[in-house]
């Protein structure tokens, strides 16, 4: 986030500063622009009006805003400025002021020219969440852009966009019911769409994968949406169980015949891709090809990986051939996208063979871990790589749907990493509902856009730049409360308070259980969120009226909610070890009821957002009020380490650290072969136990290890490995608990004083905490 311009007294002025006053100024633009760009103008105009109670005209005598895109706009011919930095760029935009004083917005092609436009409406003070937060803007006298200003801005990702996913109990509601009522159940149409793409050009996005649950009415049989996005400079994407933009699990039995089953009904599959491929042909989209079962599951017909690497080679050449033959006879020229999502990656690493100038778009394990980078041969694909990442999810081991506590640290590692492996074609993040999830949106969707002004602020920085641009003076009081909401919510989120599990058979892990922390644990705990939340309270006060009810939606729902979630469980956990009375329990449960119930209505009671909030997604165990019943176990106790550092609390060695990310915010990479040491005291035992915590990340490449080489002092070293495969059992417990956690008996040789190495012996280690036990 820049600071593109400045507001000074007007008699300091240069005579070649821009400068309007009272909003009076004209803005020239070719009437022949792409549609994306009158869409940009028009909401500048009303951004404009906005800001200045006055319109921006465009014709008539004023300061002159001069916009276009170069190489094809009359006005931009004689607009006074050099524009060679846009040549051979995309998406591109530069702002500068001429000599005569008149600002020049310039694009390289139609989308950089819109967001060249997008952000004059930045910098007259209108945050990209004017409407889906109702970040009213301060009224403005005012505006001046220095003579000498300049800025260049060009994405770092060329795909760049949202999935709407699991919106059954927020988006598709509240769109039926609230934003566009009508008589049809789960539609989610032209007026709720055109909100969202509104976002997307205002967050400097591209691309869109549409909701796709059973609950909504699909987006392309939904009249109305296809114009939209066409209107907003859409790309139009699907995930990975929806090829050839057919979502089959909610348009198969609407307009498939049989089965989705590729081996013994191919003839019926093909022709419903070739329906819709036809259809969508003249817009622009990023097709996906492959296929899976029809929601999320793998595909019928075939069991084994060799039966499925067979049916997807058939797949590719059929879904190639519609392409060829409705939208462009270069198949290659047609952007693609294949996905090797879960059973699908595993086909993938025996051998399928993916055509070169389609891209490869990798994934998390749905808790931010991202499974695999590419390798050298894949960076040199000319379809290049992707990545799809969730910030919300639904799914085992449990979900994560209600509040938006996804570590924006955890988030930065993991995409600077990805980047800086060559993934740099398609960045996709799994928002949810949008609500409550906008500060991790624009974090992604910021790194995608210029990774490396988000790598020079650091994530600190950047959620402060937030918050300020958001709440003034206000702001950088919040920012350490919030990244403390962010660590703590790292720890354990609140859907994970319960200590249950989603969808395992085993009915034990519906039974909501004690988390295994000793009850003064616990109460520190709750004492961090009681200040975080009075912090959050304080501050409300000097939050001005117009943005009083954004302060609630970014802010003060989701800390309150949170604290009032591990006030409930937490107190219900002492409660039941006879520490604590379940009163207070049952009233934090009324609480999160009767504050959801406010965030539907409103603080203003106009109830805008009615249906969005719901704070029991799947009505999960964890969310039920608590059941009073006595603990047959006792809590563990409040053991204290001899010991404890965090590996940027190293004595010696080199390390990268993550602003914000461990348990105590001081993890950091170690860089391979390179040992850390920690000096520490004599002790009295001739061994101790040592406990390695590490972020749970994957191995970099396909069959690689995560292992640890540790020692105490010139003692035989021991190697520690924690990589994972597939959902077992250890990587279950590793995402809920965001930590891989191993031990081992180490000796003590004689002395006054010791010192412990730890040395990784892979790639891609991140090392939280050691802890030395007796």
């Amino acid at each position: 986030m820049l600071a593109l311009l400045t507001l000074l007294p007007l008699q300091s002025m240069s005579k070649n500063d821009f400068v309007t006053v009272g909003g009076n100024a004209v803005i020239s633009i070719d009437s022949h622009e792409a549609v994306v760009v009158k869409t940009a103008l028009s909401l500048v105009k009303r951004d404009w009006q906005t800001v200045f109670g006055k319109k921006l005209k465009t014709g008539g005598a004023g300061p002159r805003i001069i916009a276009g895109t170069a190489g094809e706009s009359r006005v931009l011919k004689n607009c006074g400025v050099g524009l060679k930095e846009l040549d051979g760029q995309r998406q591109a935009f530069i702002i500068k002021v001429n000599p005569e004083g008149e600002l020049v917005i310039a694009g390289s092609d139609r989308h950089g020219t819109a967001y060249g436009l997008m952000e004059l409406s930045r910098m007259i003070g209108v945050s990209p969440w004017e409407w889906w937060a109702d970040a009213t803007p301060e009224h403005k006298d005012t505006f001046r852009v220095d003579g000498d200003f300049i800025t260049m801005q060009k994405p770092s990702v060329e795909y760049r966009g949202i999935f709407i996913n699991d919106e059954d109990w927020g988006l598709m509601p509240w769109s039926y019911k609230t934003n566009e009522p009508g008589n049809k159940r789960g539609i989610i149409g032209p007026k709720t769409t055109e909100r969202i793409f509104e976002l997307l050009l205002r967050l400097r996005a591209n691309t869109y994968w549409p909701p796709m649950h059973e609950c909504s009415y699909p987006f392309f049989m939904t009249k109305g949406n296809r114009e939209v996005a066409e209107r907003f400079g859409i790309y139009m994407g699907s995930s990975h169980c929806e090829p050839m933009a057919s979502s089959a699990a909610a348009e198969w039995s609407l307009r498939g015949k049989g089965e989705y089953d590729y081996v013994h009904n191919s003839k019926n599959v093909l022709n419903f891709w070739r329906d819709r491929v036809k259809q969508v042909s003249g817009q622009d989209m990023l097709y996906t090809i492959g296929m899976r079962g029809v929601h999320d599951g793998a595909m019928k017909g075939a069991k084994t990986v060799a039966e499925q690497k067979a049916v997807l080679t058939r797949v590719f050449k059929d879904q190639r051939g519609l392409l060829s033959q409705y939208v462009n006879k270069d198949v290659t020229k047609v952007p693609q996208v294949f996905i090797p999502y879960k059973e699908v990656l595993d086909v993938y690493k025996s051998g399928l063979s993916v055509p070169d100038d389609v891209t490869l778009m990798w994934c998390d394990d749905n808790y931010g871990y991202i499974r695999h980078m590419p390798t050298a041969a894949e960076r040199k694909r000319s379809g290049g790589n992707g990545v799809y990442y969730h910030v919300s999810y639904w799914g085992r081991p449990h979900d994560y749907l209600w509040l938006g506590t996804f570590s924006p640290s955890l988030m930065y590692q993991q995409m600077t990493r990805a980047y800086d492996n060559g993934i740099r074609r398609i960045w996709i993040l799994n928002v949810g509902d949008i609500k409550p999830i906008e500060y991790q949106t624009e974090l992604f969707l910021d790194m995608a856009w210029d990774i490396e002004s988000v790598k020079r602020e650091g994530v600190k920085k950047h959620l402060e730049n937030f918050l300020c641009r958001e709440f003034g003076k206000a702001g950088k009081g919040l920012t350490e409360p919030m990244m403390d909401y962010y660590r703590l919510n790292y720890i354990c989120k609140p859907e994970f308070l319960g200590n249950t599990r989603t969808e395992e058979r085993d009915p034990e892990y519906k039974v909501v259980k004690d988390m295994p922390w000793s009850g003064a644990y616990i109460n520190r705990r709750l004492n961090k969120f009681y200040e975080i939340t009075d912090k959050v309270k304080s501050v409300s006060a000097d939050i001005p009226a117009e943005r009083r009810s954004e302060y609630f939606q970014l802010v003060q729902y989701p800390v309150v909610a949170c604290m009032l979630m591990n006030k409930k469980m937490l107190t219900a956990q002492l409660a039941r070890h006879g520490k604590a009375d379940f009163d207070y329990a049952e009233r934090a449960y009324n609480d999160i009821d009767s504050l959801t119930d406010l965030y539907n209505r409103g603080i203003d009671g106009k109830g805008k957002w009615q249906y969005m909030m719901d704070f029991s997604p799947r009505k999960q165990p964890v969310f039920e009020p608590v059941i009073r019943r006595k603990a047959q176990k006792q809590l563990p106790a409040d053991r204290k380490p001899l010991f404890k550092w965090n590996a940027v609390d190293r004595t010696e060695g080199k390390v990268l650290p993550f602003e914000g990310l461990g348990y105590e915010g001081g993890a950091a990479q170690l860089g391979s072969g390179e040992p850390l040491r920690f000096n520490f005291s004599s002790v009295n035992c001739d061994s101790v136990e040592v406990e390695v915590t590490v972020v749970p990340t994957h191995p970099v490449t396909d069959g690689g290890k995560m292992r640890l080489e540790v020692s105490i002092d010139d003692g035989i070293p021991a190697v520690l490995s924690y990589e994972t495969k597939g959902r077992s059992e250890e990587w279950k417990r590793n995402v809920l608990r965001s930590q891989a956690v191993k031990y081992v008996k180490l000796p003590l040789l004689s002395g006054t004083s010791h010192t412990f190495q730890i040395k990784a012996l892979d790639n891609g280690i991140i090392l939280d905490r050691i802890l030395i036990w007796n």
